[in-house]
């Protein structure tokens, strides 16, 4: 029989692309291997995975409420129908591993994985790991981890040091002439990507409005590239186009390896798959954590670059325009400390995380 996996984790595109990931260097080390993905029926997985060409089973599952509430006992009926029905699907598939890359959603695989004794791996993309993770690393047979912070919440003998799986094309593209002209770009001039995420950031895209005008008067040294999400587009688009600092502003950017092959300095928040991303190409950030994140992991994951010499962290509450801005003209106008933090952020990068995560399960089975 060809071997077969089952990948669970989601909810957010920072575990399911990792997943996503590696299933593909799965496929490219054996083409028979047959992966199944389990998660959320309503969530980010349902859509993406089968996007991919990867079969998806759904089940129920859902978050539990930071507080105490009425809220609790129909996320526990979802909870115990998705410790069932993960139990029913492993009984049926009768995997020869379980992979899990974080979230709730991967709980009640994973445990269930436990109860039929099959071989768990874990994937775990932040300094500080979610508590599915941390729970299902006492019977893990291998975590692999982006961040070295994050090894002292598994046993040692179980830890591998691996970075996040990423797309093999991020760090492949090189900087070139073309890119700068299909962008409208001056090559001559450093270039800083503003990149609140996927989806942007209302308060980056707030603090950059507010840093132009102190931006101005050094404009000479270097031209904005920013994501801003959909929602602020057409009031960031406004605003740049008062303003004297050479840009160009898009929702979203389709080709991100093309953008980040010409970035010399990010300003960012620090998901997981962020920080492997711009560490994998070599590029230096100025990163201002989400508050907001789970367990602070964000803020987690910036101070971990950051103690390496490859980026500063800047506190959303306590920071304004001015602040920002002088942060930006400190590091892109000093080069000696710009390819110092860029060759910090490359000794950090791994673009092989995939292949080295794909070959140690598929050497374990």
């Amino acid at each position: 029989m060809n071997p077969r996996i089952v990948i669970a984790g989601g909810g957010t595109g920072g575990h399911v692309y990792p997943a996503i990931g590696i299933a593909k260097e799965l496929q490219l080390i054996d083409s028979n291997i047959d992966i199944i993905f389990i998660g959320g029926a309503t969530q980010l997985e349902s859509k993406v995975v089968p996007q991919n060409g990867f079969q998806f089973l759904p089940i129920s599952i859902a978050g539990f409420p930071r507080k105490l509430t009425l809220k609790w006992f129909p996320v526990i009926t979802k909870l115990l129908l998705g410790i069932i029905k993960s139990f029913q699907l492993l009984a049926k598939l009768q995997p020869d591993a379980v992979v899990g890359t974080g979230g709730y959603v991967s709980g009640p695989v994973l445990l269930a994985a436990w109860i039929h004794r099959i071989p768990t791996f874990l994937q775990e993309q932040n300094a500080s790991p979610g508590l599915t993770n941390r729970i299902a690393g006492t019977w893990a047979r291998m975590a692999y981890l982006a961040l070295e912070a994050a090894a002292s919440y598994f046993p040692s003998n179980v830890v591998m040091l691996t970075g996040n799986p990423i797309r093999r094309s991020i760090s492949a593209v090189k900087r070139s002439l073309n890119t700068y002209e299909k962008l409208g770009l001056d090559s001559s001039l450093k270039t800083i990507f503003v990149m609140g995420g996927s989806q942007g950031a209302k308060a980056i895209n707030s603090l950059i409005i507010e840093a132009l005008k102190y931006l101005e008067c050094h404009n000479q040294h270097f031209q904005l590239i920013h994501q801003t999400g959909r929602q602020d587009l057409q009031i960031v688009v406004g605003k740049y186009d008062k303003s004297s600092v050479k840009s160009v502003v898009q929702s979203y950017f389709d080709r991100i390896e093309e953008i980040y092959s010409i970035v010399d300095l990010m300003v960012c928040r620090a998901g997981g798959m962020t920080v492997s991303e711009i560490t994998a190409c070599g590029i230096p950030a100025i990163f201002i954590p989400l508050p907001y994140a789970a367990g602070n992991d964000q803020l987690a994951n910036a101070k971990t670059i950051a103690n390496k010499g490859a980026g500063i962290v800047l506190d959303q509450f306590k920071i304004d325009g001015k602040i920002l801005a002088d942060c930006i003209i400190n590091i892109i106008t000093d080069s000696a400390r710009l390819d110092s933090m860029s060759q910090a952020s490359h000794k950090l990068g791994n673009s092989d995380a995939g292949r080295i995560i794909a070959e140690s399960i598929y050497n374990f089975m």
